[in-house]
């Protein structure tokens, strides 16, 4: 087998047609089979995803297996062409929009998952409170959402086509959640100018009002500090104290 990345408690390898997901012994077997089942429930979306195949244990590691897609990320594209940024951009939100107009009734709920990781957080309890009255005001949608679309999460084939990877945090929930942490990533990476960009096209391409979409950004906020990521700590912090100040 090659490897293709190694990633936190996983490492993704090639074997033949192939594509390997192995995680580490004492990764969650509910967390990679919750994985899979959203994988398979996406599959039959209809969106263009790497077909699943199975899901395996070798030497008490279990793994995800599925049909290897031979593509580039999205993001190499970015970074290597600098000049057709705009154009890339617009392609990533057509593809975040398309996948806001279906519906998946067999995901997880967004609120739910929300909720639990706002209970689940190191924040003192007037601000989960804050962020949990926030979330139940929200309006409640069943759109799919990735909940981790990013550049890198997409490869583009030979012939142009988008696929969809890493399904692990799909909901049926609200697009401008999704839309916001999208936004959140990008800035986490640095890459604020970008975010700026992408929030413009997105907002301009969907109609969306971008002060509706900004009240979601302390609650995603929050759902990311449960990582406990120490680079990460501060930045999130600023965008969680958001909520105490509007």
């Amino acid at each position: 087998m090659d490897t293709i990345a190694t990633r936190s408690h996983k490492v993704i390898y090639r074997e033949n047609d192939k594509t390997i997901k192995m995680f580490d012994a004492d990764f969650s077997k509910a967390d990679i089979l919750n994985e899979a089942l959203n994988l398979a429930r996406v599959e039959e979306t209809g969106i263009a995803v790497p077909k699943l195949l199975g899901v395996n244990t070798v030497d008490g590691k279990w793994s995800i297996v599925t049909k290897y897609i031979d593509g580039v990320p999205l993001s190499k594209l970015m970074k290597e062409n600098p000049d057709k940024l705009d154009e890339y951009l617009n392609m990533f939100t057509d593809l975040q929009m398309s996948i806001h107009a279906h519906r998946c009734p067999g995901l997880r709920k967004m609120k739910d998952k929300f909720n639990q990781k706002i209970t689940d957080s190191d924040l003192d309890g007037d601000t989960k409170w804050e962020l949990s009255m926030r979330l139940e005001a929200m309006p409640t949608k069943i759109r799919l959402c990735h909940g981790d679309f990013n550049p890198s999460n997409i490869l583009i084939t030979e012939d142009g086509t988008p696929f969809i990877l890493d399904w692990a945090h799909a909901t049926q929930g609200n697009a401008s959640a999704d839309v916001a942490r999208t936004y959140l990533l990008f800035c986490l990476k640095g890459e604020t100018e970008i975010a700026d960009r992408y929030f413009d096209i997105y907002c301009k391409k969907s109609g969306r009002d971008k002060r509706y979409v900004q009240k979601w950004l302390p609650i995603v906020a929050a759902t990311q500090s449960v990582k406990k990521i120490d680079s990460e700590r501060e930045f999130l912090s600023k965008w969680i104290d958001v909520v105490w100040y509007e």
